[in-house]
């Protein structure tokens, strides 16, 4: 349970849950992270089993605690997806997972195997874990992610999807672009928003003060980024993007809040461009809503997303956003009303942000807009109870 999207959604989820209408029993692969504290007090967390725990840690840790099988199965997804990718880079973590699913779920032990669960509910991949190892009478799995923009084995992942009885989308543009690729599983889809709660983001945002290693500055326009060091995110291009909104007489900070495997390329990307004193990498913050708060545009520079809950969550903050046009970009922001699109490539990205920055009329009337609307939608969980239906 750590910080990230999709984690964020599932404690939204938990929270709009009404625990005198369900039981929830709650199965998480590792009990770490930083979200675990936030999950519910009512809600039934099943004791964590040994070898779930090992199936993302790095290899050499599920070798030297003596996994053998585990490390095989592990090793053989990644040489499998290596032959079907060509090669493999840590960017296509999600369609990665997919052969990890494949390959590791059978040596796995079966989850709540006392019980026979109403509902089973997979809310992140691998999705063969939930279908061959939890028994229950319905079963649904989510899709997070525009499915067009990663790189599967779409003939191979679809008995999978095709298991379920249901599969929830979070938007109507991943509902589109998944049944680009599984056109046969449209009948299938449910479309649920990820749910956040206002109450719930503005209480962590008005925890303690102004955040003190994110300072104001005077004249100083402050951005802030926040996600997992992935490909998807494109936060390596955020210091090529400063440089250049610099070199236009923008006078802007650049922060950045997250973690992953991918935070090298960040750093020689800042190195490479001189922009040490202009981008600053936070890392991983258990609360970052005080810094949505205190940023002056929040920046989502992704290459794809299925839904950002973060630019939802700084939205609600009546914070003005900045995203790029990722295909599903225009489900979520209004162009010129609640937030900003720039272009994807970096000089047209870089120059689209300059003028939106210097546009103090349109920040005013974007901040107006959002303090007038309310962004929450707790009220999507009756899509819920009815499937359990």
């Amino acid at each position: 349970m750590e910080i990230g999207g999709a984690e964020t959604s599932l404690i939204g989820l938990l929270q709009a849950l009404d625990p005198k209408r369900v039981d929830v029993y709650l199965f998480i692969n590792d009990h770490r992270g930083e979200m675990m504290r936030c999950i519910p007090e009512w809600v039934k967390i099943l004791p964590p089993i040994p070898l779930y725990t090992m199936i993302e840690r790095p290899m050499k840790e599920v070798l030297k605690k003596g996994y053998y099988r585990l490390f095989l199965a592990r090793l053989l997804a990644k040489w499998k997806f290596y032959l079907y990718n060509k090669k493999y880079h840590p960017a296509e973590r999600f369609a990665i997972l997919g052969y990890l699913g494949r390959y590791v779920t059978s040596i796995l032990p079966p989850i709540g195997a006392s019980k026979i669960y109403d509902l089973a509910i997979s809310f992140v991949t691998p999705h063969d874990i939930v279908l061959n190892k939890v028994k229950a009478k319905k079963k649904i799995c989510w899709i997070h992610t525009d499915y067009t923009t990663v790189n599967i084995d779409a003939d191979w992942e679809f008995p999978v999807w095709n298991g379920y009885d249901s599969i929830v989308s979070i938007s109507a543009d991943v509902t589109r672009t998944f049944c680009e690729v599984f056109p046969s599983l449209r009948n299938k889809i449910v479309e649920m928003e990820n749910i956040i709660s206002p109450e719930f983001v503005r209480q962590r945002a008005n925890l303690g003060s102004h955040p003190l290693d994110m300072p104001a500055e005077k004249d100083t326009t402050i951005l802030l980024t926040i996600g997992r060091y992935t490909y998807q995110k494109k936060m390596e291009e955020i210091p090529i993007i400063c440089r250049l909104l610099l070199e236009k007489g923008c006078k802007v900070k650049w922060y950045i809040i997250g973690y992953g495997g991918e935070g090298e390329y960040i750093r020689s990307a800042i190195r490479h461009e001189k922009m040490e004193n202009r981008v600053v990498m936070l890392g991983k913050k258990a609360n970052p809503y005080p810094y949505i708060k205190a940023c002056d545009w929040y920046v989502q520079p992704s290459r794809y997303e299925g839904k950002s809950v973060v630019v939802r969550e700084a939205q609600i903050l009546q914070k003005p956003v900045i995203v790029t046009d990722y295909p599903t970009a225009s489900s979520q922001v209004k162009n010129g009303i609640d937030g900003v699109i720039v272009p994807m490539a970096v000089e047209p990205c870089a120059t689209r942000i300059f003028e939106t920055i210097h546009n103090h009329r349109l920040k005013s009337d974007i901040i107006k807009f959002l303090s007038a609307h309310d962004y929450g939608n707790v009220n999507e969980v009756h899509k819920l109870y009815r499937l359990i239906q």
